[in-house]
């Protein structure tokens, strides 16, 4: 690992460029798990339902579920068809209007959307440009974080929590949830990469965690309790908890200020400019990962800023 360090500390243009190119892959990836995890997570819950519907059922019939024999003749008669296999790797990508496979060569990031004029080879239906635009974001965002921490543990980290939070921030905007299975894992990342310190120590990421988890759970019961409404999901709990993890305690106040802050601008401009009924709902998870990425790079001198102001 020093070794690498070193020769990319050598040659910049090397370390920029490999962190461009694999932002680039990674991005294209991205949007296979925007599209896809929130459609695993669904088919999860009807699976689960449907096998609590199945357990009810052969129970209200006499059957013993501890009686494997009988459980196995009574699912042979409900005839059950096996679901699809579907996952970031399976089925392979295909045009949803022509049902059209995608090559390797029409997969590849920004540069097969230019050569194919932005529309599928099969049917000519246009292919959104959301796709380039997360890839390159991807790229760019990588590359700052790359750029500002060097060829370093901090660099590697910065830009694994980057993706993260692309992923968090496209599947809250389009489905209103920050899945377990991204969250949970950074929560995990923060802690133990701090174990070395690599952005704060130990101590001040353990109660990151749970501070960054705490706060919005009673601002969450608090709001909850006085208007009877729930303003925000435990997913974003979980998130806060995360950034809180990964830089510590003491970013949290900026990052929720931020949040905030944004949030509130974005929403009231929704609600005067573009009518949205202000009774929609509006995801806090981008404006958590959006504050939280702005902290990891120039949460120091926002701090310093905001308390210079305050004295």
């Amino acid at each position: 690992m020093n070794a690498l360090i070193e020769l990319y500390t050598q040659n910049a243009v090397v370390f920029y460029s490999v962190v461009a190119c694999i932002g680039l892959l990674v991005g294209s990836f991205l949007n296979v798990v925007i599209h896809r995890l929130p459609i695993m997570m669904e088919r999860s819950w009807q699976q689960s339902l449907a096998e609590f519907q199945l357990q009810q059922k052969l129970e209200a019939q006499g059957i013993d579920l501890n009686d494997i024999d009988a459980v196995n003749a009574a699912l042979a008669k409900e005839n059950s068809p096996e679901p699809d296999t579907f996952n970031l790797n399976t089925p392979r990508s295909r045009c949803p209007q022509c049902g059209h496979a995608i090559t390797w060569w029409e997969n590849i990031p920004v540069i097969s959307y230019l050569m194919l004029k932005g529309r599928c080879r099969g049917c000519k239906t246009p292919i959104s440009p959301r796709y380039p635009i997360i890839e390159c974001i991807t790229m760019l965002l990588s590359l700052v974080v790359a750029w500002y921490f060097g060829p370093s543990p901090q660099a590697l980290v910065g830009i694994l929590f980057t993706w993260a939070l692309i992923s968090l921030t496209m599947i809250d905007f389009d489905h209103q949830l920050l899945p377990d299975s991204i969250t949970l894992p950074l929560i995990w990342l923060g802690l133990l990469v701090n174990v070395n310190g690599v952005f704060t120590d130990l101590q001040s990421s353990v109660i990151g965690a749970a501070a960054g988890y705490l706060t919005l759970w009673a601002v969450f019961h608090l709001f909850k309790l006085i208007t009877g409404k729930e303003g925000m999901g435990y997913g974003d709990f979980k998130l806060l908890a995360a950034i809180g993890a990964l830089l510590g305690w003491q970013a949290l106040p900026i990052v929720i200020l931020l949040s905030s802050l944004v949030g509130a601008v974005v929403g009231i401009t929704l609600i005067v400019i573009s009518g949205r009924d202000k009774n929609i709902p509006i995801p806090f998870g981008p404006y958590l990962a959006a504050a939280g990425w702005i902290a990891m790079i120039w949460g120091d001198t926002l701090s310093n800023a905001y308390f210079s102001v305050l004295t």
